[in-house]
């Protein structure tokens, strides 16, 4: 009967899984550059589409070995009367030379080289250097996460779990143990046999007798095997909890009358891609979502998104809110809280001062990191409330975003990973 093999990888036509991966593994320097260039060129709404990028051919150019033409042979090159080593030769007019940088009529040039990314892989590669700044791993909750450490050895196992070096040392010693008397008896009839021999011609019964009793002292010691099932050991594991890392993101957007549709939309590109930064990277996280103008008001992420709202502007209400809910359902010994922030500065005259003051006596001492966007260029009131608390507190940042090229920037800055150059 003859044996079927059938593929059903999700790979398309003409194309190796295998090596993709590895050109992706090998020159993930160059493509993750070639991300950022692409990122910044594409809307909110192709963020989770694929993307052709372009790497150029001499980031990916290799060494190659040529045949060389054997033998010995004399050459003669030409010398030159103008240069000596160490000479320096000016650039040439013109433009500079290379390969492929300038058109010929003699010769074609290189094009750069084109990949296509998927979605999976654009948005990992995008996303890869970002993270929560500060994340702890708190306590053991309700639903704890389990790891597997190890536990020393036991007699049960599986195949692959066998410590081989453990066993055969228990081995070893089974038999010395068994056999160490046997051993001992065995070389003292030895040294007997020998003694009667050099006295004797060997046709005695006392050596026949003696030849008896050595024959079979080896054939009990013989009989110990080698390697009996008591001897196996497997190294065991046991799962024990570990703390988790819970962690919750409070977005919290203006809608007012001051929030024009452009600065609007400028915060909600930014808070659609921390959203998605959060999704794909963290498995457990809460998001919560808090809309203002004059008051505020937790919502869903159909609301958050989509709502249409006006209104004047009290800040203070939403960090009024975000406090109340941070005490009430995410104390600060078990969660890791985040907040962002946007709005354009705009407040109400003697707010602004009320949300400094909310943030340094109640919110700061609570957050690992604070992050206010303002989506304006004009430096109002509340921005320079906030600018008062940026030297004070390392977990607090903050940045001005005026137009949707500058979104992907200060997103990266904000949430770089710790140590990691944006």
């Amino acid at each position: 009967m003859a044996l079927q093999i059938i593929d059903r990888r999700l790979a398309g036509k003409n194309k190796s899984v295998g090596n993709r991966e590895r050109f992706v593994r090998r020159y993930k320097e160059q493509i993750a550059d070639a991300v950022r260039r692409a990122v910044s060129q594409r809307g909110i709404r192709d963020m989770e589409q694929a993307e052709s990028i372009t790497i150029p051919r001499k980031d990916i150019s290799e060494p190659v070995f040529h045949h060389g033409q054997g033998g010995i042979r004399d050459t003669v090159h030409p010398g030159n009367a103008e240069h000596v080593r160490g000479d320096r030769i000016e650039r040439p007019q013109g433009g500079a030379g290379g390969r492929g940088s300038q058109a010929s009529d003699s010769g074609e040039g290189e094009d750069d080289f084109t990949f296509t990314l998927t979605k999976e892989e654009f948005m990992q590669l995008f996303f890869e250097d970002l993270a929560l700044p500060h994340l702890l791993r708190t306590h053991i909750g309700e639903n704890p996460q389990w790891k597997s450490r190890r536990a020393g050895y036991s007699q049960d196992g599986i195949p692959n779990n066998l410590a081989v070096l453990r066993t055969m040392r228990g081995a070893l010693g089974r038999r010395i143990a068994l056999g160490k008397s046997a051993h001992r008896e065995l070389l003292a009839l030895q040294a007997e046999l020998d003694a009667l021999l050099a006295q004797d011609d060997g046709t005695s019964e006392a050596v026949a007798e003696l030849q008896r009793r050595i024959d079979a002292l080896a054939a009990r010691i013989g009989k110990i095997p080698y390697l009996d099932p008591i001897d196996l050991r497997f190294r065991a594991r046991t799962p024990v909890p570990v703390p988790s890392s819970q962690a919750v993101m409070f977005c919290v957007m203006d809608v007012s009358g001051s929030m024009d549709e452009t600065r609007k939309d400028l915060a909600k590109r930014f808070f659609i891609l921390l959203y998605l930064f959060l999704t794909r990277h963290y498995e457990t996280i809460d998001i919560v979502f808090i809309r203002h103008h004059t008051q505020a008001a937790e919502v869903s992420e159909e609301q958050f998104f989509h709502s249409t709202e006006s209104g004047g502007t009290v800040v203070s209400s939403a960090l009024v809110l975000l406090d109340q809910i941070i005490r009430a359902r995410y104390p600060q010994g078990d969660w890791n809280i985040y907040v962002a922030q946007a709005s354009d500065g705009d407040n109400f005259t003697n707010d602004s001062g009320v949300c400094r003051n909310l943030l340094v006596d109640k919110i700061l001492p609570l957050v690992r990191y604070f992050a206010y966007v303002q989506v304006a260029e004009e430096e109002q009131n509340l921005w320079d409330e906030y600018s008062q608390l940026a030297p004070l507190y390392s977990h607090f940042a903050m940045r001005k975003v005026s137009a949707p090229g500058d979104i992907y920037p200060v997103f990266r800055d904000l949430f770089k990973k710790e140590g990691v150059a944006a």
